[in-house]
């Protein structure tokens, strides 16, 4: 036991004392703030402003475009994020600034018309070149075939074509409405968006709100269960390759045995983990901290989404997934002779454990399905499912139980496997060795 806490302690200490632990450990929640928050912001600094000329054929829709750079409602904010999350196609309404010049072309024929300013794309004075040109139909309000049209420099200026298409379709359907009879401001009032809540109702009957947060919580919060897994697992990984081609693995297992060996190292990693996963965590809640009594201030219940059992379950799913992922990598370094030989081996593997980050989205949505559930008592795939299953939604305390002795069946399993294929592996050199020599290893050993 002594030996095993030896090398654990080694383990430790050689990587929390690397300046590049250090910096990485302060970092990375700003790196990982950085990569969410600066794209969202450098897009809509990037998008600048279009230079847009409106033909309008029906002469009726001048006032569609007279703020077109106001803000969105709060419904309308509300609508694009739900979009977003739906993978709809529907554009953010404010990415871009519209200098929009609207001509009236009613009783002219406005293809013919439309050729003078769609040359101006091409031009290349700054002061008379335009960045696209919006057709509209003469016909385009009473004929149900008529199709507005988009001129641009860009096929892909998916933007400003959406925004365009809102605002003329929104004032089209006023004035169909009003010509029936129907005012126009009673028209606003019944045409008017309804926000939705999305309200959770736990099984004791208590109903919380925050379903976006859960969302991007769920998302979050699985990502650091299973990267840092991944991340450490490759060190392993590579410090016992190093290891077996220094020769010193002859050395260590000369005065302890290969289990001792392979479980200090495993363990040790598994210490390191955790250490920067609680700085990590520390310094989110110390952030949430902040914004959650500003939230608090503004009469939010931040509460409803930052749940204290969210983090105990976080604590407890990460230890079982690093221990069940680390003992696959442990192996590749096991029976492998080279960096490259052990990443060729790994990687199809790390995509079969990596199966529930590809199904995250139907999983977060639709927590109870019988997808999540299965992959939540599965091996391998239980600690990430279930980790998130408890995040946006409440699984049956049965549920979890079956799903952590699940974990910890097969974590025994693969420290088992694992220590068989060590002790041999360890000190084996040379060709790679095949499936039925690693059964015919375990045998052996």
């Amino acid at each position: 036991m002594n030996k095993l806490f030896a090398v654990l302690k080694r383990e430790y200490l050689q990587a929390v004392r690397k300046k590049a632990f250090i910096i990485m450990t302060l970092i990375f929640p700003v790196l990982m703030f950085a990569a969410m928050v600066l794209p969202a912001l450098l897009i809509g600094k990037g998008m600048g402003q279009k230079r847009i000329a409106v033909l309008d054929g029906t002469g009726a829709l001048r006032s569609a475009y007279s703020k077109p750079n106001a803000p969105p409602t709060p419904e309308e904010a509300k609508k694009d994020a739900r979009d977003a999350l739906q993978g709809k196609r529907n554009m953010p309404r404010n990415l871009s600034q519209l200098d929009i010049d609207y001509v009236d072309m009613s009783g002219q024929d406005v293809k013919t018309a439309a050729k003078s300013y769609i040359d101006r794309l091409r031009h290349n004075d700054r002061n008379a070149q335009l960045d696209g040109v919006y057709v509209i139909p003469g016909d385009a309000i009473d004929n149900e075939k008529s199709e507005l049209s988009y001129y641009s420099r860009s096929a892909t200026d998916l933007i400003s074509q959406d925004r365009l298409g809102r605002m003329t379709n929104k004032e089209m359907q006023r004035l169909r409405l009003s010509r029936n009879g129907i005012d126009a401001n009673t028209i606003d009032r019944l045409t008017r968006d309804v926000p939705t809540s999305g309200i959770q109702v736990s099984k004791s009957g208590e109903q919380t709100k925050g379903g976006e947060q859960n969302f991007f919580l769920a998302f979050i919060l699985a990502a650091l269960v299973v990267l840092p897994s991944f991340i450490y697992g490759n060190d392993i990984m590579r410090g016992i390759v190093q290891e077996k081609s220094d020769r010193i693995v002859e050395v260590l297992v000369s005065s302890l045995k290969p289990f001792q060996l392979l479980s200090g190292k495993i363990l040790g990693t598994a210490s390191v983990g955790l250490t920067q996963i609680t700085v990590w965590l520390s310094m989110m809640g110390i952030v949430g901290g902040f914004f959650g009594a500003v939230a608090s201030s503004a009469g939010m219940n931040v509460s409803q989404f930052l749940r204290p059992m969210v983090y105990v379950y976080f604590y407890l799913f990460f230890v079982l997934a690093f221990l069940t992922y680390v003992c696959v990598y442990a192996i590749g370094g096991a029976i492998c002779n080279s960096e490259k030989e052990a990443q060729q081996f790994i990687a199809p593997i790390t995509l079969v454990m990596m199966v529930p980050w590809f199904l995250m989205f139907p999983i977060i949505m639709n927590p109870d399905s019988k997808l999540a559930v299965a992959f939540s008592m599965s091996p391998v795939w239980g600690p990430m499912t279930m980790f998130v299953r408890s995040v946006v939604s409440e699984p049956p305390l049965w549920q979890l139980a079956v799903s952590i002795a699940v974990t910890i069946a097969t974590i025994l399993f693969f420290f088992w496997v694992t220590g068989k294929i060590f002790r041999v592996g360890i000190l084996s050199y040379g060709k790679r060795p095949t499936i039925p020599q690693l059964w015919r290893w375990m045998k052996v050993a």
